[in-house]
């Protein structure tokens, strides 16, 4: 017997010992060589699998980086922060340091990139929708993690933007009615944020949260592969099966898509080495400026900003005033109306009254900046609901009329907008822009259940085409 034959052999007699203590052959042939995906996959089905390829890079780089961070507020003989001394040590003095760092901090932005592109492919092709419901449900779940994962560990650098953004945003949470005080002090850990509030953060950036992250990506993945992808058809591959039960139109996920996302993987990581290599600061917008000096409790910044990601919610917040919650009832006010008039069950009617009514006086006996709290976070968690908002008869934008098309285009208007002013100084013109772009950000979800009945939708092909 040839030497190539008998390590066939043996290779076999091994997967074959490993098959009967554990499913690797199946597993694989379950999520890969016999999983069929629909064939007309485009470009937008790249980020979901990019997003997994970051994830896996910033737990690399986190690992590495970890080895010599120090999580301690106390200043050095030098009478520098030892957390931020250990940053500029890792950039300086550990070989190779700097660019894990870059990797690390760019790879946070990058993450929220393919992250924020992955859900708008869900938006316009309707991912969301039934028999989708969960999965969208974990992936918003996996978007919170990612959120609350950025916050504590932009605080680790322990700089003067780290230092003064977490002094802003966990203050929000005094804004609470009742619990708002306690929580806030439960948050930081002390006081006033402390070295405890950034031993705290290091424990939830490094260990808490990314294993809720990687639960949800796992239950996200095993959700996916049960009910089958969508694709730019919106049409379900699975009610057409040949006589083996193939789906017809669908094609096993490997090697097809499988070479398909590494070429894609190769193109982000050659754009990802040029952002690194010559501009990882990103214009400020990845690294700020006001970052590079080491945080003073005393001397605060002339502008606090979040992060890039971070700021059309936050520009919502701002743009929360007394006079905002005018044009905010007007908008409750008419959801609840147009529900009341067109609900078919009486209950719902009453329920939608009152709901209206008891909001209503809500704006008026609660503070405007409580309001803004509530209303930063609700537009994120209102993403959730998607799935039950649109009622439109189909799923794709493919066969959406120009109601919706427009409608969304305004939104996707309004989220940039929003995000930009987020970083900018506070201005009149500025303010009044953001409550405009805040007020058409929530009207495109409370209005939903309306105008995609109303849209002129063409009929789905019943095949993919």
């Amino acid at each position: 017997m040839s030497t190539s034959k008998l390590l066939a052999e043996k290779g076999q007699q091994l997967l074959g010992w490993v098959d009967e203590r554990f499913p690797l052959t199946s597993t694989y042939k379950a999520h890969m060589a016999e999983y069929y995906a629909p064939k007309n996959f485009n470009f937008w089905y790249f980020f979901g699998s990019l997003a997994l390829l970051v994830l896996v890079m910033q737990i690399v780089t986190g690992i590495f980086l970890v080895m010599h961070y120090k999580p301690d507020a106390s200043l050095n003989a030098a009478g520098v922060p030892v957390a931020f001394a250990s940053v500029e040590y890792i950039m300086r003095d550990v070989p190779g340091g700097w660019i894990i760092r870059y990797m690390h901090s760019t790879g946070a932005s990058a993450f929220f990139i393919v992250v924020y592109l992955h859900m708008f492919r869900g938006l316009i092709y309707g991912s969301y929708r039934k028999p989708r419901e969960l999965i969208w449900l974990f992936g918003v779940g996996i978007f919170l993690c990612l959120m609350a994962e950025a916050f504590f560990g932009y605080l680790l650098p322990w700089g003067q933007m780290s230092f003064w953004g977490a002094q802003v945003i966990v203050n929000l949470f005094a804004a609470i009615p009742l619990i708002g005080p306690d929580l806030s002090v439960f948050i930081r850990g002390d006081f006033v944020v402390s070295d405890a509030t950034l031993n705290r953060f290091f424990a939830f950036h490094v260990i808490a949260i990314p294993l809720v992250l990687l639960g949800l990506v796992a239950a996200h993945l095993i959700a996916l592969h049960e009910v089958g992808s969508n694709n730019p058809d919106g049409v379900e591959i699975k009610k057409h099966k040949d006589a083996n039960g193939i789906p017809l139109d669908g094609i096993p996920f490997h090697p097809y898509y499988s070479v398909k996302d590494i070429f894609g993987a190769v193109v982000f990581l050659i754009v990802f080495s040029i952002i690194v290599f010559f501009a990882p600061e990103g214009g400020g917008y990845f690294l700020e400026f006001n970052n590079f000096f080491p945080a003073d409790p005393l001397k605060t910044p002339p502008h606090i900003a979040p992060v890039w990601y971070f700021t059309p919610f936050y520009s919502i917040l701002r743009a929360t005033t007394s006079d905002f919650m005018w044009a905010l009832g007007a908008l409750v006010a008419l959801t609840g109306g147009l529900t009341v008039l067109t609900a078919k069950c009486r209950h719902v009617k009453l329920a939608a009254a009152a709901v209206t009514v008891v909001a209503l006086l809500a704006f008026v006996l609660i503070e405007a900046k409580v309001w803004g709290v509530v209303l930063m976070g609700g537009s994120v968690l209102i993403f959730g609901l998607l799935p039950w908002l649109d009622q439109s008869p189909v799923k794709s934008i493919r066969y959406r009329g120009g109601l919706y098309k427009s409608i969304l285009a305004v939104w996707v208007v309004c989220f940039i907008v929003l995000g930009y002013l987020g970083v900018q100084p506070p201005s009149p013109i500025g303010n009044l822009v953001s409550q405009i772009c805040s007020w058409l950000y929530l009207a495109f979800f409370a209005f939903m259940p309306w105008y995609t009945r109303l849209d002129k939708t063409k009929p789905e092909p019943e095949r993919v085409s």
